[in-house]
């Protein structure tokens, strides 16, 4: 579904409306309709995936890996600080 579908039953809608055709405004109006459902189908498609990509990476851990040690929870220790009174 896409644009093709959109412009098309625009114009079926339109050239029903001038002609007095209602049933070919109807499938206008129709196939318009079926367009935009389609367009929410494709993108909840990609919203899907990227949230699945996302999780993923999560996951991996691989968004952490620009922050600090202690805050990824690493076990290994951090420097001493040595400015001990």
């Amino acid at each position: 579904m896409g644009t093709k579908d959109h412009v098309v039953g625009k114009a079926k809608e339109v050239a029903g409306k001038a002609t007095g055709d209602r049933k070919l405004a109807t499938k206008g109006r129709a196939q318009q309709a079926k367009a935009k459902a389609g367009d929410a189908v494709q993108e909840a498609k990609e919203t899907t995936a990227g949230a699945a990509d996302a999780a993923k990476e999560a996951v991996r851990g691989d968004e952490h890996d620009d922050e600090p040690e202690a805050v990824r929870g690493d076990e290994r220790e951090a420097p001493e600080d040595d400015t001990r009174a």
